[in-house]
C-alpha cells in the first residue's frame, strides 16, 4: 500500500527517492519482482509514487548501487539474477573435506569455487559484552580470536570473528594464522570438544565503520548480526562467533520440527 504523499512525508521523513527505493527493495527481496524481471517503467513509477522523473531515477540508482538492479540509461532496468542468497546456519556445523570449501559457503554460491574465506587475523584479545557473556567468562578474560572475510563471486559477503577460551585454543591450530582443514567443528571434535548444540541470536544493526568498509556497503543500510554460541558436552561454551552480512542481500533459513 502506498500512502498519499503528504501523509507519507509526515510519518516517514526520508527523502522521497529513498522511500521509493525502500518499497521497490522490499518487492525485490520478497520475490514480488522476480530475478530477471523488468522494473516498472519510469512512467509507471511516476504515477504510482506521484514523483518526478529525477526522483524516480535517483530511487532506481540506489537499487543499482546496492546490486539489486542492473541496467543502463535509456534501457530497461531489471532485477539482478541470483542476487539475494539464502543461508542455512545449520550448515556451518558440517565438516568440510580437506581442501574443499565449507559446505555452507558452497551452498550460498552459484558454484563451489566461487566461495572463499580470507583469514584476516588470529590474535589474543580480551572479551567483553555479549561475547564474554556467551562464553561464560568474566569481562576482560583472554581469548583467541580468528577474524575472516567471506567472499562469494569475488564480492565481500560476511565479516566473521570467532572467539575461543584461551584454555581451549592455546597450543592448537586455533591459535595459528592458517586455514584449519575441515573447519573448526572437525578440529574442536579432535581436541575433545565435539560441537553438540548451537544457539543463534540474530539482530539488525547499522554497520560500524569497519563493517561498512570491509563489506563495501553502498549506503546506510542495516546489517544482519548473528551471535552464535557453540556448546560441547555438559553445555560447555567452546566457540562464540559474530557474523555480520549485508542485510539487503541475505536471508537466514532456520528449520524446526515439532518436539
Amino acid at each position: 500500500m502506498t500512502l498519499p504523499s503528504a501523509e507519507a512525508e509526515a510519518l516517514d521523513p526520508r527523502p522521497l527517492h529513498a522511500r521509493i527505493a525502500a518499497d521497490l527493495r522490499e518487492e525485490i527481496m520478497s520475490g514480488d519482482l522476480a530475478p530477471g524481471s523488468k522494473l516498472p517503467s519510469t512512467a509507471q513509477l511516476k504515477i504510482r509514487f506521484d514523483a518526478s522523473n529525477a526522483t524516480i531515477q535517483k530511487a532506481v540508482q540506489l537499487l543499482k548501487d546496492e546490486g539489486l538492479a542492473v541496467g543502463r540509461a535509456g534501457a530497461a532496468v531489471t532485477v539482478r539474477e541470483n542476487r539475494q542468497r539464502t543461508v542455512r546456519p545449520a550448515g556451518s556445523l558440517t565438516p568440510a573435506a580437506d581442501g574443499a570449501a565449507y559446505p555452507w559457503l558452497s551452498e550460498a554460491a552459484e558454484r563451489p569455487s566461487a566461495a572463499r574465506s580470507t583469514l584476516l587475523a588470529v590474535e589474543e584479545v580480551r572479551v567483553a559484552g555479549d561475547v564474554a557473556g556467551a562464553l561464560g567468562l568474566p569481562e576482560g578474560s583472554p581469548s583467541v580470536c580468528r577474524r575472516q572475510l567471506i567472499s562469494i563471486n569475488d564480492e565481500p559477503a560476511e565479516l566473521v570473528s570467532s572467539y575461543y577460551p584461551r584454555d581451549v585454543a592455546r597450543g592448537t591450530a586455533l591459535a595459528e594464522p592458517r586455514r584449519i582443514r575441515g573447519g573448526t567443528p572437525t578440529l574442536l571434535a579432535e581436541l575433545g570438544f565435539p560441537p553438540r548444540r548451537s544457539v543463534d541470536r540474530v539482530s539488525a544493526r547499522i554497520a560500524t565503520q569497519t563493517q561498512y568498509t570491509a563489506l563495501r556497503l553502498p549506503g546506510d543500510l542495516p546489517v544482519l548480526r548473528t551471535l552464535r554460541t557453540v556448546y560441547s558436552d555438559g553445555e560447555l561454551p567452546i566457540e562464540v562467533t559474530v557474523m555480520v552480512k549485508a542485510g539487503h542481500l541475505y536471508e537466514l533459513r532456520y528449520e524446526f520440527a515439532p518436539e
